[in-house]
Order: structure tokens, then sequence, then C-alpha cells
């Protein structure tokens, strides 16, 4: 395991769907796909608990700029697979982001049936190369270039969830808050693993962790 944090950087301030644009080259229509995203994300949210409330105020910086920066580490990544999918973040936002990219695809891995049917509305309405899985992770075969979560699980779990795509050739991409430090020391209690962490554009606190190699036991 490597456990040393990253050279400090200055995040990117993205507050506004102009922000984001600069930031990342997004044209009008993948804004106005992330601008209905929102909107499905607001209305889905008075039904079920997706995302907090709070944070649909904050929408670019939080979710959509948060979600996108982790494309450019894995530029040449054509499927991907997002475990624990939940609101669709990170997965619908890299599906807006690579919707007109030829060959690209991502598998949203979601275990609870209603969440899986907010992720099809939006994955429908949008025209996303997408695919919904209401199972487990674990219990799936799929072969992807990268494996992502966000708010999934604590990385000694996180991992287990990943062990398979990362035994078919897939590299990892977490991300990950302030605690990553302590979660990969507990991980490693676990698990013998080949990690980088990544600093994050979108938030000073939060980390990007790259997992390449992974086997159970130290």
């Amino acid at each position: 395991m490597s456990d040393a944090l990253p050279t400090e950087v200055v995040p990117i301030e993205v507050e506004t769907a102009a922000d984001f644009a600069m930031a990342t080259g997004a044209d009008e229509s993948v804004i106005a796909d992330l601008q209905q995203y929102r909107s499905y994300l607001e209305d889905w949210n008075q039904k079920m608990n997706l995302v907090g409330p709070s944070t649909l105020d904050i929408f670019w910086s939080r979710h959509a700029w948060d979600s996108a920066q982790i494309l450019p580490l894995e530029p040449q990544a054509l499927t991907w697979a997002d475990l624990g999918a939940g609101a669709g973040l990170p997965g619908i936002v890299l599906a807006i982001l690579q919707k007109n990219r030829p060959g690209f695809h991502i598998h949203l891995v979601e275990s609870m049936a209603k969440r899986c049917r907010f992720l099809t509305e939006v994955v429908t309405a949008l025209n996303l190369p997408a695919t919904i899985h209401n199972s487990r992770a674990e219990d799936l075969s799929l072969t992807v270039d990268i494996v992502t979560a966000r708010a999934c699980a604590p990385m000694t779990r996180l991992l287990g969830y990943a062990q398979p795509y990362l035994k078919r050739g897939a590299t990892a991409l977490f991300l990950k808050g302030q605690d990553v430090a302590a979660e990969m020391e507990e991980a490693s209690k676990s698990w013998t693993f080949e990690a980088e962490v990544l600093p994050s554009f979108s938030d000073a606190r939060g980390r990007i962790v790259r997992v390449r190699k992974l086997r159970r036991g130290r």
C-alpha cells in the first residue's frame, strides 16, 4: 500500500454552469443535460434521500465538478462501472460528458430498486450511454477499464466490492474525503494493494485514490 498524501493543490472554483464549462470544456448540450439532471435530482429528492438537500444549491461544485474531475485521469478509458451509483454520482455526470464519444459506456451498479428507477428515468430521458444494474457490485461479471465509486463505503468494504473488476483488469478511481489515510490504513489490515492518492480539484479536503493491484490478505 502507498499511503503518501498528495501535494496540496488549490481547488478550481466552480460555482455556476459557466464556471463548469470553463473548467471542463463542456458545450451547451452538455450543460443543458446537466441542468435537466439537476432538475431530476431536485424532484426525486423530495421522494427519497438521494443527496443532501443543501448540496443541490451548490450542484456545480459539489456534484458536477467533483464527478467530472476524474475523467482526465484516465483519458483513454471507454468502459466504466460506478459502484453504489445511488443518485448517479459520478456515473451520470460522466455519461453526460462522454455522451457523444464513440464506444463510451458506463455501468451504473445499484442494489436499491427505487434508486435504480431514478437512474433509469434519467438515463432514458437524456439518452445516455449507460446500463443500470439492480445488483450487488460483487455479484456482477463485468469487464471494464475503470471502476469508480463516490460516498459508497469505507475503503475496506469498497475494495471487496471492486475486487472482481480489478481481477479482470480494471483500474479503480475512488472519490474520497479527508479521512482517506485512516481508511487506507484500516484497509491494509485485510488487503494488499497499490494505491496512489491524488488531490481533488473540487474540494481541498477531498482525495482521489487510484488502485491498480489488489489481493486479499497482507
